[in-house]
């Protein structure tokens, strides 16, 4: 009669025999009955079906498990420090990074603590002490200006902190590009790396692209490179990251592991999980020992339009009456609106610009830039006041608006147009080739 044995339960790790066999591994919770997932020791989850495994015995108990994992962190805010690695603040705001698969719903759900993230990813711990920060738990679409301004203040502390090597944070996709984009103007100009990353699949899916983005995160958060990046898959493969300008990339496919691009501008480097960094660009702001003073502010009465043919200038009228200091427009092609026609918005354009509506100009193209004096349509709408935006985002735009229009200093025609028309965190860039069309 065999020894009985533990009955293995989730978080435990565990040696199965299948087929003649042997697989080490964590054992993960399922939503199927009849299959075992496991996390293999290289990181990727594997499902076995239940009838082919002869022997399953527990190596590891979870809470041991545990306990050698935490042994760097106490889960919120300061850790137990080895003292020989260097330290990293690792900020987790929430997203798909930061959750499981509910076996209940087969859905994702939020982790119930940041400790249960690490868990899955204690890889982050062999190069790095990990200070963990967890100021809330979103889904980015349900985040503000406040959440920016609150992630904009931590960094702070840590950039200050001369301990700290770097900054991550782990954000949801969707609206990654939005915070990245505060982050470069709300904290000016660096003295150590804020990265941001996120995974398309949850943490505890075979295919989650998580573990790779941690790790060449963490060797950004280590490098020279002191501005806010974004850093996720280049490829859909497992193979090495891109590290992006924060307030020029985009997320550009609804599930690709490699969604984010570089827009009108070149990646900053290549990042591989084994820490090697291959740079892409010059240019960037190095690690320095300057203090940052964040300059969170934001004013939220501002508003995003994208033109489409046939629409109606009355639109501007809802978003003035509504008290909206200004608006972002996607315009057409190289910036344009109708000019003619019933729908003529240059009337329209003079009279809300007369009473104090800013309205800038981007391209709902995305790559490239606008020019007002191609074609008349386009001198007539610059005529109005429109001011165009050249090669900038319209995400980016409208964060920048908020920002600006959150000093009340630099509110006026002539002083807001100023600030959104100068190059302040390297939002703007030069005229480009097609090397650049992704």
């Amino acid at each position: 009669m065999k020894k009985p044995y533990k009955k293995p339960e989730p978080g435990d790790k565990v040696e199965i025999s299948i087929n003649g066999k042997n697989e080490i591994g964590i054992l993960l919770e399922s939503h199927d009955r009849g299959v075992l997932l496991l996390k293999l020791d290289n990181g990727y989850n594997v499902g076995f079906k239940k009838e082919d495994i002869s022997e399953i015995k527990v190596v590891e108990q979870g809470s041991a498990l545990q306990e050698n994992i935490e042994s760097g962190f106490d889960g919120k805010t300061e850790g137990k420090m080895s003292g020989k690695k260097p330290i990293i603040d690792f900020i987790i705001t929430g997203g798909t990074i930061s959750s499981k698969l509910d076996p209940k719903t087969g859905g994702v759900k939020d982790l119930t603590d940041s400790k249960e993230f690490f868990k899955m990813y204690p890889e982050i711990f062999e190069k790095t002490d990990v200070r963990i920060k967890n100021p809330f738990m979103k889904w980015s679409e349900n985040m503000d200006s406040k959440d920016w301004i609150r992630i904009a203040k931590l960094v702070e502390k840590s950039l200050n902190d001369p301990h700290v090597k770097g900054v991550i944070i782990s954000h949801g996709t969707d609206f990654l590009h939005y915070t990245a984009s505060a982050l470069s103007f709300m904290l000016g100009k660096l003295n150590k790396p804020v990265v941001l990353t996120y995974s398309q699949r949850s943490s505890d899916r075979g295919s989650s692209d998580a573990r790779l983005n941690l790790l060449c995160s963490a060797n950004m958060a280590l490098s020279d490179v002191a501005e806010v990046m974004l850093v996720g898959h280049a490829t859909s493969n497992d193979d090495y990251c891109y590290a992006l300008q924060g307030n020029k990339c985009r997320k550009m496919h609804t599930s690709r592991r490699d969604t984010f691009r570089a827009i009108n501008c070149k990646p900053i480097a290549k990042v591989w999980g084994d820490g090697k960094i291959e740079f892409l660009r010059n240019g960037f702001n190095k690690r320095n020992k300057e203090k940052v003073k964040a300059d969170a502010v934001f004013d939220d009465r501002i508003g995003l339009i994208k033109f489409y043919p046939g629409q109606d200038p009355g639109i501007l009228d809802y978003y003035r009456k509504k008290g909206y200091r200004g608006v972002i427009i996607e315009m057409s092609g190289l910036g344009h609106v109708i000019t003619g026609g019933s729908n003529n918005w240059i009337s329209k354009l003079k009279e809300v610009i007369g009473k104090r509506l800013f309205v800038y100009s981007v391209a709902q193209t995305i790559y490239g830039r606008l020019d007002a004096f191609v074609y008349e349509a386009g001198r007539k709408i610059q005529d109005t006041g429109v001011v165009y935006l050249d090669d900038m985002l319209s995400e980016t735009a409208l964060v920048k608006l908020g920002w600006v229009l959150g000093h009340k200093e630099w509110r006026g025609n002539v002083a807001t147009s100023k600030k959104m028309k100068e190059n302040i965190a390297n939002e703007f860039n030069k005229r480009l080739g097609s090397e650049f069309l992704e």
